[in-house]
């Protein structure tokens, strides 16, 4: 999935992405800087896809467990669309999350790792989104980022393979990364 920054002389905002073409890209904007990223590859979707059925399953009643695309805009200068996300129902709206989720994950690609490993990374923390989950699909590995006492974002916890993450926020739920992979995961071999 390739991903480009574009800069323009007067900021983007949320309403410049209503303009946007329907063209297979996701448009994003981050602090007045559009982000343009290509239609993702099959083993982001397939992890995308497992993980959040894999959360959806686990989410208590009060939460929802969503897949992009869908539209978190804390502000008119940002619109981020995480690749899963988890928030409170109260929090919703039809159109949109006007805040912060409760978790937000992000799959990488090749193209699009700077961006989710800093951008989107600086982006989740000051909207203070409690986790951040970044998934490496070619690893596999789960790098999990929780809000500190001082509203920064510290590893929690960094599991590869077939370890596993018994996560608590924000609800119990145990991953594994390389089950996230399905039917793509290599086959273990004997010995």
């Amino acid at each position: 999935m390739t991903t480009m920054a574009i800069s323009a002389s007067t900021p983007f905002t949320v309403y410049d992405l209503e303009g946007m073409p329907d063209d297979g890209r996701r448009y994003e904007v981050i602090d007045g800087e559009l982000l343009v990223s290509a239609a993702p590859g099959l083993p982001h979707q397939i992890v995308v896809l497992r993980l959040g059925r894999l959360l959806d399953d686990a989410c208590p009643d009060e939460l929802c467990t969503l897949v992009a695309p869908f539209a978190v805009q804390p502000d008119t200068s940002t619109e981020v669309q995480p690749d899963v996300l988890v928030a409170r129902f109260a929090d919703l709206t039809m159109k949109n999350l006007p805040t912060g989720p409760l978790l937000a994950v992000e799959v990488l690609s090749p193209s699009g790792r700077l961006i989710d490993l800093n951008l989107k990374r600086a982006a989740y923390e000051k909207m203070l989104t409690p986790s951040y989950w970044i998934i490496d699909p070619e690893v596999p590995n789960l790098l999990v980022l929780e809000l500190d006492t001082n509203g920064k974002y510290t590893e929690i916890a960094r599991v590869s393979g077939d370890n596993a993450f018994e996560a608590k926020k924000p609800f119990p739920v145990r991953v594994v990364p390389a089950e996230l992979l399905g039917r793509l995961r290599p086959p273990i071999p004997t010995i």
